[in-house]
């Protein structure tokens, strides 16, 4: 069993989707970001840096107590190497998908969530800030893009934890300025994933963060943006 630490952020959202697309046993434990519950010694004590998502394996493969796992990539190259589900076969497809897999939590995610703050949830414009991260995100939309040309899936032949980091960040494109339709072949293995039964599962009730402004509280601005407790 798999407690899944979570909020349905573009990075929790990766490992709900990996769950259901693999299909190990799990229990979801939810964690309200804009009341602060990221902070409590409980969670920190699984997650130092206080972000989801973060796990808790109750059966790890060395037998022992039960363990805890924190940054979305991590965990995604946990669970596949320890149960070899969406981890390609072959020394090099592995390489491949974990290449993508760091591509992700390097530019990706990053450069994407910042367009959607700026656009999305600071207090104020800030059209340099704005400017600079919506570009940025379209860049890496186009080589993601360019990565797909000919190819169903990101890495390999088959689905991988590849596709898993990389598709909830191209879901929110529209809050982040991005026409999918000018990055075709990206639109076509987003279409093809949206349509899996696991992703409709995971989705479920799910909405954009960054599709309209936000009308947060102070004190939900603080917990959600604020450096939070210290110590």
């Amino acid at each position: 069993m798999i407690d899944l630490h979570y909020a349905a952020t573009p990075n929790g959202l990766k490992l709900r989707l990996y769950l259901e697309e693999t299909g190990l046993a799990h229990r979801i434990v939810p964690v309200k970001l804009s009341a602060g519950e990221q902070f409590a010694p409980r969670f920190l004590a699984m997650s130092p840096n206080n972000k989801i998502p973060a796990i808790l394996d109750h059966a790890p493969a060395d037998g022992g107590a039960p363990l805890p796992v924190f940054e979305s990539g991590a965990i995604l190259l946990y669970l596949a190497r320890k149960t070899g589900l969406l981890w390609p076969r072959g020394e090099r497809a592995q390489l491949e998908a974990t290449q993508w897999l760091f591509w992700q939590m390097a530019g990706l995610g990053p450069m994407a969530g910042q367009a959607g703050h700026f656009r999305a949830h600071a207090p104020e414009a800030v059209p340099y800030a704005i400017d600079r991260y919506t570009r940025e995100a379209a860049r890496l939309y186009g080589v993601l893009d360019r990565r797909l040309h000919g190819r169903e899936f990101v890495a390999g032949d088959e689905l991988s934890i590849a596709d898993i980091a990389c598709y909830p960040w191209v879901v929110p494109h529209a809050g982040l300025g991005h026409d999918l339709t000018a990055t075709p072949d990206l639109q076509r293995w987003f279409e093809r994933i949206r349509a899996r039964p696991a992703t409709q599962r995971a989705y479920a009730g799910v909405e954009d963060p960054y599709a309209k402004p936000a009308n947060f509280t102070q004190a939900e601005r603080q917990a959600l943006f604020g450096q939070g407790a210290q110590g």
